[in-house]
């Protein structure tokens, strides 16, 4: 994709596990408010993020993080219901989102799933560029990873989006064993990283569980596991910082 004339965006994904630290179990959503400051994303995707839970003092977490960074344009969508409570997935944007809902993927038997999806205006003043995004938290079995992908590319599909429109599809994708990038998400037009940066567990990571592929005028040209504290005692995962060009 030539450069030219394209837009930069940083983009954040992070299992923060509900502000809830890896080892010490300790709620502490100030650490999660400081890492994702030092980042400074244009947009950052969330997985596992509460609202109305005890464990975490009945916070509506996406808001508490909006706010204490200061990035205005969110959405929220619930996965997992609590005897108090509930938590999923968010999205927090420096720049408009509408469009913003929810698709079911979860399949029969299994632990609710879904991707929280939205249309995303970035811009720089002059110029714009817009582009679909999926923030999602895919299942632990490996043929469930790949039907939840490709029920997201079937909504695409009956949506008649071309090669041409700008995806990402991002967030904690499980994937230990590094196979749907190959076997869903390239053969569909969507590229990654070469070498995913490992993001779990937390204090020691061995995993690359979390990532973000493209598709359409967009390239990825940087991405890295923010490994230093409080990042890496804030969750169970660390947060993965990709850069973009998107025309």
């Amino acid at each position: 994709m030539r450069t030219k004339g394209a837009l930069p965006l940083r983009v954040v994904t992070w299992n923060i596990h509900k502000g809830i630290g890896g080892v010490d179990r300790r709620y502490r959503p100030e650490r999660v408010v400081e890492v994702l400051a030092e980042c400074d994303a244009d947009l950052v995707l969330l997985q596992e993020v509460d609202e109305g839970a005890r464990r975490s003092r009945r916070d509506r977490q996406v808001d508490l993080l909006g706010d204490a960074l200061g990035l205005g344009h969110r959405a929220y969508f619930p996965n997992h219901v609590l005897k108090q409570g509930h938590y999923g997935n968010a999205i927090l944007s420096r720049f408009p989102l509408d469009h913003a809902e929810n698709l079911d993927l979860t399949l029969p038997l299994k632990k609710k799933r879904g991707s929280l999806h939205a249309r995303l205006t970035v811009t720089d003043g002059k110029r714009r560029a817009r582009l679909w995004i999926h923030n999602v938290h895919l299942g632990l079995a490996e043929y469930e990873r790949k039907r939840q992908l490709q029920r997201i590319l079937d909504w695409q599909a009956g949506h008649r989006m071309s090669d041409r429109t700008t995806v990402l599809i991002g967030g904690d994708l499980n994937d230990v064993w590094n196979t749907l990038g190959p076997t869903v998400l390239e053969p569909a037009g969507f590229a990654g990283i070469s070498i995913r940066p490992k993001t779990f567990p937390a204090v020691r990571p061995v995993r690359p569980l979390d990532a973000v592929f493209v598709r359409g005028p967009a390239r990825i040209t940087r991405a890295g596991a923010i490994v230093k504290p409080p990042a890496r005692d804030a969750s169970d995962h660390l947060p993965l910082v990709v850069s973009l060009r998107v025309r």
